[in-house]
């Protein structure tokens, strides 16, 4: 049963036509059939409209509605969750159905403006209407058993992100990406409902149900979110292509990179690096363990890493001390990796990274996902599982040696690039017995070294980099023994 504040919250409401109407049964299959049925539909663009006290918010005045806490859903019910609504404004135009699901039943939440404070003189709309909203937060036991954090939120086309134990926000993940720089323009699929399972005393995770729609595609999700020291979501979805689809992006994760040590031209600042995530990480179909560090190019730039039967990859944030950083309010040492681990066999495809220009840390500008080769045909079903590791790590690290830092400099006559490497057998190698690979696809690699660097228990490579004239030369390193792989391979996009 619902307790009061959450029955306070839902009055009866006629949902849309591609909804479960009020109240009737809801089971697993409920929106998978919705979204099979919206795609034999005409796109409509939803309700963006707002009252004229919300139709022009800025930044600040978005952050002076809030919601009020003791309207929280399942407040005071002894169970291990609680959601909050967000509301509608800003840059969240779109109206947002979210419904409770408890006992077999869907129960639609109608919007009250007493759910929310309105601060600083800002007023609340006028005249009753029911505007919904723009998405949720969960809130579960994270840091402390006694105490509900802050765990997820869903809001924004179909953006959401979580934390792990510890964390704070960072790296951001989407229901679907269709267009990514692509010519034409993206195409930003919508979570136009939501449907969450009332949580049980006894389970420590929450299942949330997500109807998507846009131009191209419908599709049905089921989040199933379980929160700790790694945060996991396991995600199903069902994908109905409206039109035929040669640029989907599956599992997509967004993030944001502006400089690091070894890509820092342009920025006067304090700061060594300024980044939610540092690198790219895949293993692919074969086992092999991939790192290429992320970059703010002078123009955008895609990289594409083709493949069957991928394992996984992710958007990682390795360096972790407050010093790496010395950003003592945006805490990037503690922003989350997020790691898509795919569950059964995705077939052919490929990893794409794309690399877009920005000078401020505000925007997002880096995006990956996964692409199949084959195009996703209008009228058919593609279903993908896979799991979200929101973590401080790879849910595995790998027995290899790895990449813990990178850093570049020189002219553009010659680069030096000094790659710093731990775990797995680093620590003490025996260099005499080791060969090192290094190779640029244009340009010359001159002064190889591999030293011990004892400060870090690792090993240091170094080498310099000539470009000959080259506008672009990809660079790959590698350490071996014999023909066995002793480290993960580095990556890495170079250009003047």
């Amino acid at each position: 049963m619902l307790g009061a504040a959450a029955l306070s919250a839902i009055q009866v409401v006629t949902a849309s036509e591609a909804y479960a109407q009020e109240g009737e049964r809801f089971d697993a299959e409920t929106v998978r059939n919705m979204a099979r049925q919206l795609a034999t539909k005409p796109f409509k663009q939803g309700n963006q409209s707002l009252p004229a006290e919300l139709d022009k918010l800025s930044y600040d005045d978005y952050r002076n509605i809030r919601f009020n806490a003791d309207r929280s859903i399942w407040r005071g019910q002894r169970l291990p969750f609680e959601m909050q609504l967000l509301h509608r404004g800003f840059l969240f135009r779109d109206q947002v159905d979210v419904f409770v699901v408890a006992d077999g039943r869907a129960r639609r939440i109608a919007y009250d403006p007493g759910l929310f404070r309105f601060e600083h003189g800002l007023k609340a709309p006028q005249g009753g209407a029911d505007l919904g909203f723009s998405g949720f937060r969960l809130h579960g036991p994270l840091n402390r058993p006694d105490y509900l954090d802050e765990i997820a939120v869903f809001q924004g086309a179909s953006y959401f992100r979580a934390v792990a134990k510890g964390q704070g926000y960072g790296t951001s993940a989407r229901g679907l990406a269709v267009k990514t720089a692509s010519a034409s323009g993206e195409e930003f699929p919508v979570f136009k409902a939501f449907y969450v399972e009332q949580p049980r005393p006894d389970v420590p995770s929450i299942v949330v149900h997500a109807l998507l729609d846009s131009p191209s595609a419908t599709a049905a999700h089921r989040f199933t979110i379980r929160p700790g020291d790694a945060t996991v979501m396991t995600v199903e979805m069902a994908l109905y292509p409206r039109t035929d689809l040669t640029e989907a992006g599956i599992a997509p994760l967004t993030s944001m990179f502006l400089f690091g040590p070894a890509d820092h031209a342009g920025f006067d600042d304090f700061r060594p690096a300024v980044r939610d995530a540092e690198g790219l990480a895949i293993t692919d179909g074969t086992g092999e363990q991939l790192w290429r560090p992320l970059s703010n190019p002078g123009r955008l730039q895609i990289s594409v890493f083709s493949g069957s039967n991928i394992r996984g990859f992710g958007l990682m944030q390795r360096q972790r001390s407050f010093f790496d950083y010395q950003d003592l309010e945006a805490r990037y040492e503690k922003r989350p990796s997020v790691w898509v681990e795919p569950i059964g066999d995705w077939g052919e495809g490929a990893v794409h990274l794309v690399e877009i220009p920005t000078p401020q840390e505000v925007h997002d500008n880096v995006v990956a996902f996964w692409r199949p080769k084959d195009t996703l045909r209008k009228g058919s079903e593609y279903t993908y599982t896979y799991r979200l590791h929101w973590t401080w790590d790879m849910p595995t690290p790998p027995g290899l040696g790895r990449v813990a830092g990178i850093r570049a400099g020189g002219t553009d006559e010659r680069r030096l690039f000094v790659i710093d490497l731990v775990d797995g057998p680093m620590p003490g190698l025996a260099l005499d017995s080791v060969r090192v690979d290094v190779s640029a696809s244009q340009g010359e690699v001159r002064d190889v070294v591999l030293q011990p660097n004892p400060e870090i228990s690792g090993t240091r490579l170094s080498f310099a980099f000539e470009p000959k004239g080259a506008a672009l030369s990809e660079l790959r390193a590698r350490v071996f023994k014999g023909d066995v792989p002793l480290t993960e391979t580095w990556l890495y996009r170079w250009t003047p």
